[in-house]
């Protein structure tokens, strides 16, 4: 019998976790909590957990700073439920390596969903190199380095190419503008977010039906940008 995807709920407002708790337990996670960052940090450190949903405003350690820590030697998906408002602080909790962020108060369909696309993402990096991968039409083979849409194979430069392995493994979750500048160009401060904007209309000029109007790779305005999850 296979083993219930495990979730740690790190908050400390009470209602949330009477919230939380029962509704995962209903879809059949298990569920584990804490209401500081350390004990976030001793949680994930010492058992095994397969997503955090972290709230940012914790009472001893910034929650910003307890996903930088985590990111040391753990690569579990984080999933951001906050209050705070503003482009700025999603920013930071994004580049510091939160997989996603839901604002409070929140959908609970919507924080479902978006926990769903966060554990299969996970799944997908443990088993990245086992095949192509597909969204819809388009076709990714990571490990001949192909691309193909309908059948035909696309010609992508270097740095096309890079981009779209970058979103493609991070399907269903925002990569910001720095993350695709420290990933394509390798934090070249050359580069900027007008280049990432040039790059991205290239990519979507060969593998988007309507460039104009991206049904794959999304913008997802002021912070970044995100690639629908492959099915």
């Amino acid at each position: 019998m296979q083993q219930p995807e495990r979730i740690l709920i790190v908050d400390d407002e009470v209602e949330i976790l009477r919230t939380l708790e029962p509704a995962l337990r209903a879809v059949g996670y298990y569920v584990r909590f804490g209401e500081t960052g350390l004990e976030a940090l001793n949680l994930v450190a010492n058992e095994m957990v397969d997503c955090v949903l972290l709230d940012l405003g914790l009472p001893d350690v910034d929650g910003v700073e307890v996903i930088r820590r985590i990111r040391e030697w753990s690569v579990v998906p984080i999933l951001i439920i906050t209050a705070r408002e503003g482009l700025d602080a999603k920013i930071e909790a994004l580049d510091a390596g939160a997989d996603d962020y839901v604002n409070k108060p929140f959908d609970l369909r919507e924080l479902l969903a978006r926990l769903r696309v966060a554990l299969r993402h996970n799944a997908r990096r443990s088993e990245e190199g086992t095949g192509p991968t597909r969204f819809d039409d388009l076709v990714i083979d990571f490990a001949q380095r192909a691309v193909t849409l309908r059948g035909e194979l696309v010609q992508l430069t270097q740095r096309e190419y890079q981009l779209l392995k970058l979103m493609a493994t991070h399907a269903g979750q925002i990569v910001t503008h720095k993350q695709v500048l420290e990933g394509v160009w390798g934090g070249d401060h050359k580069s900027d977010a007008q280049a990432v904007r040039v790059l991205m209309g290239q990519l979507r000029h060969k593998i988007e039906t309507d460039p104009v109007r991206p049904k794959l790779l999304l913008t997802e305005t002021g912070l970044g940008y995100r690639m629908r999850a492959a099915k």
